[in-house]
This record gives C-alpha cells, sequence and structure tokens, in this order.
C-alpha cells in the first residue's frame, strides 16, 4: 500500500512538474510577444555624443525608465524584450551627466565614433494676443448668474461711486 501511494504521488509529482514543459513545446500555441521598457537599438546610442544636453538626449532615447532618487544625474534605460515561446533578452543602458551634459555612458551598448552627431533645430513661434470681449468661463458664469469681479470687462468710461443720499443731510 504504501509503495503504491509513494509511486502514485511521485507520478502526480512528475506530471505537475512537467506541464510547463509540455506547455512549451505544444506546436500550434500562440504566445505573445512581452517587450517592456525604452526600445535601445544601437542606431539610436551610435548617435550620442558626450557634451550632448539632456534635451538632445531625450529626443534620442526618449524618457529614462527608471528615475534613481539617489542619484538625479544617471539615467537608466531597460529595455527586455521576450518574444514568443523564447529566451528573454535584456539590455540595459545608464547614461551620466554633469552640468546637464552627458560624461559618461555605461551598459550592453557602445556608441560608434565614426557617426555623426545628432543635431535638433529648435525654432519658437509668437502668437499675437487676442482680443476677446469675454473668455467662454466668463459666458458661461454669465448665464447662471454668478459674476466675479476680476473678470468684469473693461469700458472706456472711469466707473464713478455712485452718491449717497446721507451726503448732503443737515448736522
Amino acid at each position: 500500500m504504501r509503495k503504491s501511494l509513494i509511486i502514485c504521488s511521485l507520478i502526480a509529482s512528475q506530471s505537475i512538474v512537467s506541464c510547463t514543459y509540455i506547455y512549451e513545446h505544444i506546436p500550434g500555441i500562440y504566445k505573445i510577444d512581452i517587450q517592456q521598457g525604452n526600445i535601445i537599438e544601437q542606431t539610436m546610442i551610435d548617435q550620442l555624443k558626450p557634451g550632448m544636453s539632456k534635451k538632445q538626449v531625450l529626443y534620442v532615447l526618449g524618457s529614462p525608465m527608471t528615475d534613481n532618487v539617489f542619484h538625479k544625474n544617471r539615467w537608466d534605460y531597460i529595455y527586455i524584450n521576450q518574444p514568443s515561446g523564447k529566451e528573454k533578452v535584456q539590455h540595459e543602458f545608464s547614461l551620466f551627466f554633469e552640468k546637464d551634459q552627458v560624461v559618461s555612458i555605461q551598459g550592453d551598448f557602445r556608441p560608434n565614433s565614426d557617426t555623426t552627431p545628432v543635431t535638433i533645430k529648435e525654432s519658437s513661434v509668437d502668437v499675437p494676443k487676442r482680443d476677446l470681449d469675454k473668455t467662454l468661463w466668463e459666458k458661461i458664469s454669465s448665464l447662471f448668474g454668478v459674476f466675479n469681479a476680476d473678470t468684469t470687462t473693461k469700458s472706456s468710461k472711469p466707473e464713478q461711486a455712485p452718491k449717497s443720499t446721507t451726503d448732503n443731510l443737515p448736522l
């Protein structure tokens, strides 16, 4: 009786343990690709140069994956890819800044020195001020009778204080 119980428990434990192996190798089962983090490619890393500003790095790589509380001048980029049913691939990359400029690069990738740096052309647009009679909020609040003194419309005539009837009374 004991031998049959031990044999049954061994067979049951082997079948439970092997379920993962069997599940992973059954043909025809769709498994999704799992991607996490920032996509990091060698072409992106090749565009990085020492002395680049944080804004330029954001343009090339995007925002960092983790924000290091203890080191504010360190940006970490992590990319994890697990294609359907295959081994997980993980890439890590760190940038170090001094005075908002790249001073050091560490990680799984190394930039090539023969590439040209990325130039960012910044432009600003001056938008002319619009003269509005009333703002949308003023129009909505006037429908409900809500009146705010800060949102009064300015007229060309200065306002005069109303005369009170007690000013002209004899003493």
